[in-house]
């Protein structure tokens, strides 16, 4: 009796073990729940999500107007205003007429070759800038400034003769005129004073010191434009400042009358005229002549309109 009640008590500790077994390995074991972090996209700057803003100032804008004549001259025409992207400028009335260009007799010995010889020219009226081309201006029309003398009332310079058609060519467009650069001989016509000349070897003055900015008084820099005494028609720096492109190719001169002449078919050189502030007296006088390649820039170079 004894005996079974060891076996029958051995069976009960077998079966608990193999259930305490069982439970064990059936059990998974406990998965990490913590996943590793996805990481994060780098947070982008905000000035690189700004689209950049367009440049608005490149370009001048198309608003230039033209205006009436403002002043009555007294030789029955009159002077015109402008004004070209907020600018204005004046154009002085020249009336027609015939003189004589060249080597005048109040040029004394101080005339070259090439202004020779002094020849009859005719010519109808027409208008001339009653200052250099201001920066301002060029400023206005072309949204750029060459220049190497800065300031707004300063003659543009630098600019070649090339540079100053695609200007005319722009400035055409704002106001809806025919602006150009003067032939040379509209340019020494205007410089004498036109039908109200009095023989002046400088423009408006046997002086320059009265009209001109030149060597002897610029302090080697180009002044602000009307600085000076203008010239019987009223415009101002036609001798010194800047020297003046002209649409003339340079060529020798003729004895023969002329009518509205444009100079010579061709050349390598265009005219330019008036002397500049670091030109001598000698070069400052009416019929002094100067030349220049069409694509040359120069600080002492600038531009007169005509119309």
């Amino acid at each position: 009796m004894k005996q079974k009640l060891i076996l029958l008590l051995l069976c009960c500790l077998c079966s608990l073990g193999a259930a305490a077994q069982g439970v064990v390995t059936r059990q998974k074991p406990r998965q990490n729940t913590t996943q590793p972090a996805t990481p994060s996209k780098p947070r982008q700057n905000a000035q690189q999500r700004q689209k950049p803003r367009q440049n608005t100032q490149t370009r001048p804008q198309n608003s230039g107007t033209a205006s009436t004549a403002t002043a009555r001259t007294s030789s029955g025409g009159s002077n015109k205003t402008f004004t070209a992207n907020g600018v204005s400028f004046t154009m002085v009335y020249v009336q027609g007429g015939t003189f004589t260009m060249g080597a005048t007799s109040e040029q004394d010995g101080d005339a070259d070759d090439w202004e020779k010889p002094a020849h009859s020219v005719t010519l109808s009226s027409y208008y001339m800038g009653e200052t250099e081309v201001t920066q301002e201006l060029w400023q206005a029309v072309m949204g750029s400034n060459p220049s190497y003398f800065k300031g707004s009332n300063l003659p543009v310079e630098q600019v070649s003769w090339e540079d100053c058609q695609t200007f005319v060519e722009r400035l055409n467009s704002l106001t809806g005129q025919q602006f150009h650069l003067p032939t040379e001989a509209q340019w020494e016509y205007a410089a004498r004073g036109g039908t109200k000349s009095r023989g002046y070897k400088y423009s408006g003055s046997h002086s320059i010191d009265y009209v001109g900015w030149y060597t002897d008084n610029s302090s080697s820099k180009t002044h602000p434009v009307k600085s000076k005494q203008p010239n019987e028609l009223g415009l101002y720096d036609m001798s010194g400042n800047v020297w003046e492109w002209c649409s003339d190719w340079y060529g020798s001169y003729s004895g023969g009358s002329q009518t509205n002449p444009t100079g010579a078919s061709s050349g390598i050189y265009r005219v330019s005229r008036g002397g500049s502030w670091n030109s001598s007296a000698r070069d400052c006088r009416v019929s002094s002549r100067g030349r220049g390649t069409p694509s040359g820039r120069r600080y002492f170079l600038g531009l007169r309109l005509a119309l």
